[in-house]
């Protein structure tokens, strides 16, 4: 009996104090959820910094967090669909986005009257859509979306509008549900084209910020590590700010800190990416950096010095984000998230492969002249006018066709030239639906994915060593830690989607994570071993 009631006073300890039991305090407590996403921050690039620097912000969040090692992005790893599942808890088959610049079938019109139609277009959303004014004689973006540059579309009220990135979402955001239920919300990112996380409201974030870091004819502060940290500055101070509970820019207003926040870091994707860091000099900022190759040292994920800066300066920002909620007294109601929109591939630089774009190698090919498969591609890769399809590469290759009653043959073409095409797959037809969504009936959906063997980039650009958008372990495989004082530190190598983290927002500010449209599209699961579930 004595042993008895003693195994029983060890299993009462044990159930005092285990992670289920500190984590349902959370239960009510958390007031506010500040997410960042380290763009091309991989799983193993979290590993090998919190082991080699202890005092690190990544290191802290991590001892009183949850670190999920098996994280993945749901679909194509590209920045628009990385973000959404973020944000909305699903993948394009829900949001229906798969690239900034893509393709879409659906009818849009060319003027106010809706008058002029077009029938399939190319669907641009990145820096060019900016209002642009001349400073000294360059451009700079205003940092807000020109309306010009937009087509025209029928709204659900049939009313000829522009059609706006938030257009483009088919489902809504955590922005958009936090604020229904009276919460405030920020967010800030790279370009105003992120205009998408409003979601179809067009309004779900209160607080937008968007500082263009790359200016068409004007500044890419992306050619430098230094200047791409200084852009993530600009969002930094705009997070600070908010801690405070200031607008961005930092003038007062009323309603406290967000109830959601955050934003995006460049200068890790960009310290991964530079073949030469500051290579044409127009980073005013002069470095030690400068002439030197970014990305990795090794496949074991071992940081250049260009990538060093870039991870470091962003712990640095981790810290003072740390640092402003503590001393703002939030720290313990705050769930922070850090993770990441995309990874980025590869991370071994003996792999990188970038032998061109991928329409100029099938023209390459012997029978390319003759070939109506080779003649298709290449007619949507240079299409005059409308009906004609589109392709889009990197370390992928997405292929929009005019005559979708091809897409059998071409994916055949495709397969017996493989190896001339460095094609580790090609998904179609049914693998295609497996995953996506039906070319057939879904505007947005390519008609072929090809995914490249892994470190070919779809490239002749000798600026880049790696690139994001595919479906490689590298781009999609990605940091992921939740983590408040309450949480004790945790890893799981379980598999979980970065979509489940949208879910998990609302649980934890106490609001039915059902409320989002894709969580109930998709099944979306909360990430486990938080909340008690």
């Amino acid at each position: 009996m004595n042993k008895m009631k003693l195994a029983m006073a060890i299993m009462s300890l044990l159930a005092l104090n285990s992670p289920v039991q500190a984590e349902e305090k959370l239960k009510g407590k958390i007031k506010h959820v500040l997410m960042v996403s380290i763009d091309g921050l991989h799983a193993l690039d979290v590993a090998n910094y919190i082991a080699t620097h202890k005092d690190s912000a990544l290191s802290e969040l991590s001892e009183h967090g949850v670190t999920y090692s098996n994280a993945k992005t749901p679909a194509n790893s590209d920045s628009f669909p990385g973000m959404l599942a973020l944000a909305t808890g699903g993948s394009p088959i829900s949001h229906g986005l798969l690239y900034d610049v893509s393709y879409n079938r659906s009818t849009v019109y060319l003027d106010s009257a809706c008058a002029t139609p077009l029938y399939g277009n190319v669907q641009v959303y990145d820096e060019s859509i900016d209002s642009y004014s001349m400073v000294n004689g360059i451009p700079v973006s205003n940092n807000v979306i020109d309306p010009n540059q937009l087509p025209y579309y029928r709204n659900e009220q049939n009313q000829c509008v522009h059609k706006y990135p938030h257009n483009s979402v088919l489902t809504n955001t955590i922005f958009e549900v936090v604020k229904e239920q009276g919460g405030l919300t920020a967010w800030a990112d790279k370009h105003p084209a992120y205009d998408i996380l409003n979601g179809p409201s067009g309004s779900g974030v209160v607080d937008f910020y968007a500082p263009e870091i790359t200016n068409v004819g004007g500044l890419d502060s992306t050619v430098s590590v230094v200047c791409t940290g200084q852009n993530d500055d600009l969002k930094v101070t705009a997070i600070l700010n908010q801690i405070q509970g200031k607008n961005h820019d930092g003038s007062i207003r009323s309603g406290g800190v967000p109830a959601v926040f955050g934003m995006n870091f460049q200068a890790v994707s960009v310290g991964q990416k530079l073949a030469i860091n500051n290579k044409d000099k127009s980073c005013s900022s002069t470095s030690s950096l400068d002439g030197k190759s970014g990305g990795y040292l090794d496949g074991s994920g071992t940081p250049t010095e260009v990538l060093a800066y870039g991870l470091d300066h962003t712990d640095a920002s981790l810290k003072s984000m740390i640092s402003a909620l503590k001393t703002a007294g939030i720290y313990e109601s705050t769930l922070f998230i850090v993770t990441a929109k995309h990874g980025q591939s590869p991370i071994n630089p003996e792999l990188v492969n970038k032998p061109g774009h991928f329409a100029d190698l099938v023209a390459a090919l012997p029978d390319a002249g003759t070939n109506p498969a080779a003649q298709a591609i290449a007619t949507a890769a240079n299409c005059p006018g409308p009906v004609c399809g589109f392709v889009q590469d990197d370390d992928i290759a997405l292929i929009w066709l005019g005559d979708q009653t091809q897409t059998q043959m071409i994916t055949d073409y495709l397969n017996t030239n493989a190896k001339a095409l460095f094609i580790e797959d090609v998904l179609s037809g049914n693998e295609l639906k497996l995953k996506f969504n039906d070319p057939l009936k879904d505007a947005a959906t390519p008609d072929i994915i090809v995914q490249p063997i892994t470190g070919t980039i779809y490239t002749g650009s000798s600026k880049k060593n790696a690139e994001h958008g595919g479906l490689a372990y590298s781009d999609t495989n990605v940091g992921l830690i939740v983590s408040n004082p309450e949480i004790r530190e945790r890893i799981v190598k379980s598999p979980v989607a970065t979509s489940q983290v949208a879910p998990t927002i609302l649980e934890s500010l106490n609001i039915n994570p059902n409320k989002l449209k894709a969580v109930v599209k998709e099944g979306t699961q909360i990430l486990p071993f938080l909340f008690n579930n």
